[in-house]
């Protein structure tokens, strides 16, 4: 051959084989000779089939997979009732009689002896690697011509065990949730025999393969190693999810075999794990790209074309900071005019609040039901109740908050606009691991952790998360529960929470809950110490909801007590003067106080001491006789002594001891006063709980050594000195009304 004829040759091949696809570009018509040279080098006529009647999340998930490997696949069966029986039973005939019709047109086709057909499930399968690599996997397998897969079970009749001709490699049975081969030998294998729609095709399948005569002659082999085909039921702790790899994106790895699968089959109860799987596989997210597939779905509304929501607020528990929940429910960024508000309270103790509530602001909305604890109806009524009002009003989203959840005023519209059907924001008690989703599942239906359940909930990983469990507060696309595959969506089962039903449901329905923690949408409070029938409980919530205490009882200028730039009040020498407390916080205190109502007699005899003698006694209550102890020496420890360290320099104590935590009364007609004395501490709070000129007059205290006095306290603010011996005081004489001071001895 000429050498410039040869090289030119040699470029063309090489132009071909590198584009990797059907050349068409070089052909300009069949006699082209570009086209002729190019033909012989044509990838390999294969044709890839599926079957589903209808279009789910499952299927959703496995077209996605396709497309991200290029992979052009052909759906059959779409729109036609399915007769192929309940699969978590035997059945799937009606999948074999699909794809007769269909290799029945395929055999009428050129070439088509070396056409290679390659057939799985749809709705628990996803691709993971393209087409060419999965044909060339095919191709190595020796003297095979069709290649089923392969899993750990005989099924549907464990007794045809026995008849397999290998029971000792990885993967002994054949699995009907996917094959490849060529068109001759499946197409006789599809035709072997009738089935009925309900029959079942594993069943099928398998006998033909044990038949010993039919697997030599068509040359029928399994997947033994999963080097294709994995299926996860039974070979859970044999696969690998490979999340933290050098590679670009994570993929699936079984340990045994050593074989990375490029088709994995969630078959039977391994469902739920190829959900969790799908969170990562199919370049659905990498600790490089993040969630891609998250942006993939998004969607945005304008303003005026925003979706119509119903809110379902379910107050079903006794809830500390309530008065917080209704108002984010106020505040929530979405125009009123879209909303339907549907409000549910069970807890008698609330009832005056929400009804305050709804009789305010029920009319701002669309319309607004409400259902109250007289009206004597179950939780899972009142949730079925909302979710059919969705269905059957002009309703394009379900959004259900329970009076736990406590949302930044986005978080509805982020949800809105993610693309998912069913999706809740994570939130999670701060500081634990308590969140509003299950990564995973137990045998039984109940929590287990995900392996990446903890990188969620902290947020090492940020994304949109396949989850079998969501709670207190989620958006469901009313589409979603109009559908035919809903209809049997309930919250009411016997012998569960009405949550874990609704989930139940939606998990049998092949429905897909997601969480997502791509942004911070707020958090969970603590309902369980939470006890009403002390006055005020949400005072006592400091330890189990502190973000919500700290909002409504610290002062609003407590933080500007560590500005860098601030001066310290100093009324009187080494006496400072700091805002501590809100102004709510000290009237709830004081009615705390005053219900409980024993108030000490004002004499030496204090059995309340370890002494039982008291040197400068006062009328007052001890933090101990009402439960608050811990409580108040907590807020020494965190929110005093930062403070005392600012201006007392040089003296640290942490925690801060103080035995004696009490308030005390002062009134014209009781005591008015205290005589001059030494604090047996090294230094003294004295928090203002109320206000002079308003609800008392006189009143203050003085301290003898400098002849300096602080009448015009202001409530919430803190007065700090040092006890012992420079600051001998006196508390001056309240004329009028009732003067009220919390006192703490720190550091006796």
């Amino acid at each position: 051959m000429v050498p410039r004829l040869r090289s030119f040759w040699l470029l063309l091949i090489a132009a071909v084989v590198a584009n990797g696809n059907s050349g068409d570009q070089f052909c300009q018509s069949k006699e082209d000779e570009k086209c002729k040279v190019h033909s012989l080098f044509k990838k390999d006529d294969v044709v890839v089939l599926t079957v589903a009647t209808e279009n789910n999340h499952g299927l959703g998930r496995f077209l996605r997979s396709c497309k991200v490997y290029g992979i052009d696949v052909e759906v059959l069966g779409m729109g036609e009732t399915w007769t192929g029986g309940d699969m978590n039973h035997p059945g799937g005939g009606q999948k074999v009689n699909l794809l007769k019709e269909k290799l029945h047109q395929l055999s009428k086709s050129e070439n088509s002896k070396e056409k290679i057909v390659l057939f799985t499930d749809s709705y628990d399968v996803m691709y993971l690697s393209s087409l060419d690599a999965i044909v060339e996997k095919f191709k190595s397998f020796d003297d095979t011509r069709v290649l089923f897969s392969a899993e750990q079970f005989c099924w549907p009749d464990a007794k045809l065990a026995t008849s397999y001709p290998k029971t000792e490699v990885p993967n002994p049975y054949l699995n009907s949730g996917g094959f490849i081969g060529y068109l001759p030998e499946v197409t006789e294998i599809i035709n072997y025999k009738t089935i009925n729609d309900k029959d079942d095709d594993q069943l099928y399948y398998t006998k033909i393969y044990l038949d010993s005569n039919v697997r030599e002659s068509l040359k029928i082999s399994l997947d033994h190693n999963s080097a294709i085909f994995q299926n996860l039921n039974g070979a859970l702790s044999d696969v690998q999810l490979r999340v933290n790899t050098t590679e670009d994106w994570p993929y699936l790895e079984n340990v045994v075999t050593k074989e990375r699968p490029l088709i994995v089959h969630g078959n039977g109860p391994a469902k739920s794990t190829l959900n969790h799987f799908g969170n990562y596989l199919a370049k659905a997210w990498s600790i490089k790209e993040g969630c891609t597939v998250c942006a993939e779905k998004k969607i945005k509304f304008e303003e005026d074309q925003l979706p119509t929501v119903m809110i379902a607020v379910f107050i079903e528990q006794a809830t500390p900071f309530l008065e917080e929940f209704l108002e984010q429910i106020l505040e929530t960024d979405y125009p009123k005019h879209k909303i339907h508000l549907f409000l549910r309270n069970n807890v008698e103790y609330h009832e005056a609040l929400v009804d305050e509530f709804f009789q305010a602001h029920s009319k701002d909305y669309a319309t607004a039901k409400r259902i109250k604890p007289s009206d004597f109806i179950s939780e899972s009524e009142a949730r079925n109740l909302a979710k059919d009002r969705c269905i059957n009003s002009v309703c394009d989203y379900f959004f259900s908050i329970d009076s736990v959840a406590r949302l930044e005023s986005n978080t509805l519209k982020h949800l809105v606009y993610s693309g998912y059907e069913v999706i809740a924001p994570m939130l999670v008690r701060p500081g634990q691991a308590w969140s509003n989703f299950w990564g995973a599942l137990n045998s039984a239906g109940f929590y287990a952790r995900s392996s990446d359940y903890m990188d969620i909930v902290y947020e090492v990983v940020r994304g949109v998360w396949n989850v079998p469990f969501i709670t207190n507060c989620f958006v469901v696309k009313s589409s979603i529960l109009r559908a035919p595959a809903a209809k049997y969506l309930t919250y009411a089962k016997e012998g569960v929470d009405p949550d874990m039903a609704f989930c139940a449901s939606l998990r049998e329905a092949g429905i897909f809950m997601h969480v997502t923690n791509e942004l911070d949408f707020g958090h969970l409070v603590n309902p369980e110490s939470y006890d009403t029938t002390r006055t005020h409980p949400d005072v006592y919530q400091l330890f189990d909801n502190k973000l919500e205490w700290e909002t409504r009882y610290l002062n609003e200028e407590y933080p500007s007590n560590y500005d860098e730039d601030r001066k310290h009040l100093m009324p009187c020498p080494d006496v400072y003067w700091f805002p501590l407390m809100s102004k709510r916080f000290c009237v709830e205190w004081i009615e705390i106080m005053e219900t409980y109502g024993q108030w000490s007699d004002g004499s030496n005899n204090d059995k309340r001491l370890e002494s039982g003698y008291e040197a400068v006694p006062t009328r007052d209550i001890h933090m101990t006789q009402v439960g608050l102890d811990r409580h108040w020496l907590h807020i020494l420890k965190e929110y005093v002594r930062p403070l005392q360290e600012m201006v007392f320099t040089g003296y640290y104590h942490n925690p801060p001891v103080s035995v004696m935590n009490f308030v005390v009364r002062y009134r014209p007609d009781e005591q008015p006063f205290l005589r001059p004395h030494h604090d047996s501490s090294t230094y003294t709070i004295n928090l203002a709980l109320n206000t002079p000129y308003v609800d008392y007059e006189g009143g203050g205290c003085r301290f003898l050594r400098y002849n300096c006095s602080v009448r015009d306290t202001k409530q919430g603010w803190l007065l700090m000195h040092p006890g012992r011996l420079t600051h001998y005081h006196e508390g001056l004489k309240v004329t009028k009304g009732t003067r009220y001071i919390m006192i703490s001895f720190v550091d006796p």
